[in-house]
């Protein structure tokens, strides 16, 4: 698998993960409920190796048999980026916290609970799922020397370890970048957005073209 597919695949995710979404509300929520940071994300990672998981071993083999499969998982990936991309433009806001600290619904719960709530959220986050069912695919080779299994469980991998990082560093910090900075979140979201819309066009522009 070449060295630049998986740069490539890394930049991408890194720009999806940094978008707001329910991660971010959650590991935010987390940081102001005075609640373990680091449960949250170890939630969060569980959650996304379990796609993982089920990627590698289902996706995949549906992909090696079907070629056409990726072209139509592409142009859905790439309209669902420029969509988001534009929506994320017009709507610059910050995740949503409740006076308390916490994203409705999380409550305050135990140890065991923030665990929970955090496979849940990466689990059913729609960002999730485009990642690893219409952009990871993206960036894997047949004619590679891994099998495409492998390369999707790693890449998938890429992804987990990403967001792992992101979301203890951004957890850490949250707390006073909200307070100080209340602005600073919709800067974020302008660029990541303008971005994505950006990234979504080349995806269609690849796969239409070619």
């Amino acid at each position: 698998m070449a060295a630049s597919s998986i740069i490539a695949f890394w930049a991408v995710a890194l720009l999806l993960i940094v978008v707001p979404g329910a991660d971010w509300a959650y590991v935010i929520g987390t940081v102001l409920g005075h609640r373990s940071v680091l449960l949250a994300v170890s939630g969060l990672v569980l959650g996304y190796a379990g796609m993982t998981a089920v990627v590698a071993a289902g996706v995949g083999a549906i992909i090696a048999r079907t070629p056409a499969s990726l072209t139509a998982l592409t142009i859905a990936g790439g309209l669902y980026l420029i969509w988001l991309g534009a929506r994320t433009v017009t709507r610059p806001t910050a995740p949503a916290i409740t006076p308390a600290g916490t994203p409705s619904g999380c409550g305050s719960g135990t140890g065991r609970a923030t665990l929970a709530r955090g496979i849940g959220v990466s689990g059913l986050n729609p960002k999730g799922l485009l990642v690893f069912l219409a952009i990871l695919p993206q960036f894997t080779s047949s004619r590679g020397s891994w099998p495409l299994t492998v390369q999707l469980a790693f890449l998938g991998l890429v992804f987990t370890l990403t967001c792992a990082a992101f979301y203890l560093c951004m957890g850490s910090l949250a707390g006073q970048v909200l307070r100080a900075r209340p602005g600073a979140a919709r800067v974020i979201t302008r660029f990541s957005g303008t971005a994505m819309i950006v990234i979504g066009v080349l995806l269609l522009a690849d796969r239409l073209l070619t």
